[in-house]
């Protein structure tokens, strides 16, 4: 196994308890594993996107603040890998938020696309996509 591999995977356990802070309102620990300079796009799950460095950390900023403590999340990972610096996962986050304004627990269950690149020792993310995962279609009748 390649040590961006190894290095990777042991990564992605720390990336597991960002996201759990993240939606609980918390984006500190976010902001200590997201690029601060150059290119980072986010594809946020609403639909829009945003580039740069800074505008994409901004964006995480506002957007932790609509979650409120009391939320839980974890990664169903499909797939990774990681070599030459660049490393990359695949799955679902599934989520149960608390919602500013709302009385009732949110589930959030996304698709989600990541990745990563070295910046010294350190992996940063530079990119993730999530978009709402669809319920399965039942198979039609023929």
């Amino acid at each position: 196994m390649n040590n961006d591999l190894h290095d990777f995977e042991q990564f992605m356990r720390q990336r597991d308890d960002v996201a759990r802070a993240y939606v609980r309102g918390d984006a500190a620990p976010l902001g200590h594993i997201v690029t601060r300079e150059g290119q980072a796009t986010f594809f946020s799950p609403q639909g829009g996107y945003v580039e740069g460095a800074v505008d994409v950390f901004s964006t995480y900023q506002r957007d932790a603040k609509a979650f409120e403590p009391g939320g839980d999340s974890h990664f169903e990972i499909l797939h990774l890998a990681a070599s030459d610096g660049l490393a990359y996962w695949v799955g679902f986050q599934r989520a149960i938020a608390r919602i500013n304004g709302r009385t009732e627990a949110v589930p959030f269950n996304l698709r989600v696309t990541e990745v990563f690149c070295r910046e010294g020792d350190d992996w940063r993310l530079i990119h993730r996509h999530a978009d709402p995962l669809a319920a399965v279609a039942k198979e039609q009748e023929k």
